[in-house]
């Protein structure tokens, strides 16, 4: 788990650049897109093990990204944004959000989240007495 990819989906680069430094001291390799239109290609081409995606990006906005990656894929996916209104976190996790983290957040509540949704995800199955 830990050799494969994170993607960080978010245009704000202080942002972005906090939340790489924060999972690769964890362990995790990270990639980094600015642009919503390139997150669909990336997820086909490069299959991450977890999406951290803003809601609000250029191109292609995060509940459309959502939307099209669940299309063929079950990776993973925690939203992160500065909407906090409840029918937009409802709206989130309808559309296939595992997790949904609001602006302002704590870098080290972020990484906690992916580990917890990470194990949960790639746990092996139980084994039988």
């Amino acid at each position: 788990m830990y050799g494969r990819e994170i993607l960080v989906a978010e245009d704000e680069i202080k942002i972005a650049e906090i939340l790489k430094d924060y999972l690769e001291r964890a362990g995790y390799r990270v990639s980094c897109l600015e642009n919503g239109g390139q997150v669909v290609p990336h997820v086909k081409k490069n299959q991450p093990c977890l999406i951290l995606l803003d809601l609000m990006l250029p191109g292609l906005d995060g509940l459309a990204i959502c939307r099209e990656v669940r299309k063929f894929s079950q990776v993973p996916i925690i939203m992160i944004t500065a909407r906090v209104e409840e029918i937009d976190r409802l709206l989130g996790l309808e559309l296939g959000a595992d997790d949904y983290i609001c602006k302002p957040f704590s870098p080290r509540e972020v990484v906690a989240r992916v580990k917890a949704v990470l194990r949960r995800v790639y746990a092996p199955p139980p084994t039988r007495p």
